[in-house]
């Protein structure tokens, strides 16, 4: 089913945002998902994803509930799964058209899996900002190879 996309108010400001249909957002998440790397996919396990249909805690698009990869032990046994929550409504707040909300969901679900590995939200934002400065043309892997033949 083709998603309904509206108009509404935002009662901040007034403005106009965009509402994704929640079974396309949805689908968006598991895109997101489905377009990691399978070396990091493959170590991914124990972990549930939700998407949150209401606005969620102020100023969060995405939320990582658990114990990271690098804080386990070998005590880890016999825990509930992790959890990464994606808020629709707050991404959809900032986006203004459909193709800005498929790229702020794969944003934020790449940035909570990075929780799960354990990266701190400093090294996500810089990283992220690397992957923003990647030329057009250019995918941040060549990017990356670039850089450390400079280095």
């Amino acid at each position: 089913m083709p998603s309904v996309r509206t108009r509404a108010q935002r009662p901040s400001d007034n403005g106009l945002v965009i509402t994704v249909d929640p079974e396309a957002f949805e689908e968006m998440v598991g895109a997101a998902l489905r377009s990691l790397p399978a070396e990091f996919a493959d170590l991914i396990q124990n972990v549930a994803v939700l998407v949150e249909h209401g606005p969620g805690p102020g100023g969060l698009l995405g939320l990582y509930e658990g114990i990271p990869l690098t804080s386990r032990t070998t005590n880890y046994a016999g825990v509930l799964p992790d959890r990464i929550t994606i808020y629709r409504r707050a991404i959809c707040a900032i986006c203004d058209t459909e193709a800005e909300v498929v790229e702020q969901v794969r944003r934020t679900v790449i940035h909570e899996v990075g929780h799960y590995f354990g990266i701190s939200d400093e090294r996500l934002r810089e990283l992220d900002q690397l992957e923003r400065e990647v030329a057009p043309g250019e995918d941040s892997g060549t990017r990356a190879r670039r850089g450390r033949r400079r280095r």
